[in-house]
Parts: structure tokens; C-alpha cells; sequence
């Protein structure tokens, strides 16, 4: 079942805020290095770069990116903005890599209100299970599930409110969608 990104598209721009949380691309092996130093492989740079064009074409490149200092989060990033230039106000966060779900609740909290498109990127199983957490109760149950399964490298969901991110509590954010390099 394909996913039309025009739709998603239409429906995101329905609504005032849009919030992008983003695993990162495909990485090295776990326990080949230091988990923090793990490099993006070229796949990851391939995805990333898939995924940023993806955004720009359904127009939501982010105003501000939060994202985990980890090497391959970085990396993922670094890949994105060379599609995106540099409009989006970037924050690296140490605490996208180690502090859990309430990580990116602070990230929202920390946006001002003029930033209509923010982007938060990290690690599972907090960009998962974050997004369950985040996602209304209205949200449709198949794209729910998907997130139970896990964000696989350089998936993202989508969500949206009319209500400021500083205002966003759990279950404050309509899932539209939850999308991979493929879908693009």
C-alpha cells in the first residue's frame, strides 16, 4: 500500500504547527565503536538526503532542528542540510541521546511560537515510543501500530496541531503520517 505524500502533504498544511521526529539514517553496527561515535554508512547519507528532499517537496523543510550530538544523528543532519541550506535554526542536544522521551517533550517546551515546522532527531526507542505518547487518541490505529513496531533508520512521523509546540502535552499532536526513505 503505497502512501500518497501529496495528502499528507495537504493535511499537514491544514494545521498551524508541524512536528517532524525523525530516526536517524542507517549507522555502523552496534559494538563496533563507542555507541556515540557510530558513523552513518552510506546508505544512511543516502537516506537522509531522500528524506530532506522528500520534506522539501510536500513543502515542510523545519524552521528549527533539534538533534541528538551523536555522531550519526549529526551526520544524518549534516546530509539534510545540505537539501535544506541554512534556514533551519539548528540545536544539538546531548540529552536527544540520553534523556528519553521527556528529551524531546523539552524540545518542544524550548520552541518559540514563530517556528511552524520543527524537526526533532534521535534514537530508538525514544523517537518511537515518543511519538505514541505524543499522538492523539483520534490518531489512525494502523499508523499507531507502526509505531509499536519501532522507527526503523531515517523513518519519520508527522504530526500536527493548531495549538503552539510550547503548548503540546502527551497526546497533543494528530498523527498524519509515518514515512520512510521508500515512501519518497
Amino acid at each position: 500500500m503505497g502512501v500518497k505524500i501529496s495528502k499528507v502533504a495537504r493535511r499537514a498544511h491544514s494545521y498551524e504547527y508541524v512536528l517532524v521526529v525523525m530516526r536517524h539514517g542507517k549507522a555502523d553496527a552496534f559494538g563496533s565503536v563507542d555507541d556515540r561515535a557510530r558513523q552513518l554508512t552510506e546508505k544512511g547519507a543516502k537516506q537522509a538526503k531522500t528524506v530532506a528532499k522528500g520534506l522539501m517537496s510536500m513543502d515542510l523543510m523545519p524552521d528549527r532542528i533539534a538533534c541528538s550530538g551523536a555522531d550519526r544523528a549529526r551526520q544524518t543532519l549534516e546530509r539534510m542540510l545540505k537539501v535544506f541550506g541554512d534556514k533551519p535554526k539548528v540545536d544539538m542536544r546531548q540529552s536527544l541521546y540520553e534523556g528519553g522521551v521527556q528529551s524531546v517533550l523539552d524540545e518542544l517546551q524550548a520552541t518559540k511560537t514563530k517556528r511552524k515546522v520543527l524537526m526533532v532527531l534521535g534514537h530508538e526507542p525514544t523517537v518511537s515510543i515518543s511519538c505514541q505518547w505524543l499522538a492523539t487518541s483520534d490518531s489512525d490505529p494502523a499508523l499507531l501500530d507502526l509505531l509499536n513496531l519501532g522507527m526503523s533508520p531515517a523513518n519519520i512521523a508527522i504530526f500536527a496541531s493548531d495549538q503552539p509546540f510550547k503548548e503540546w502535552q502527551v497526546h497533543s499532536g494528530t498523527l498524519l503520517a509515518v514515512l520512510g526513505p521508500h515512501d519518497f
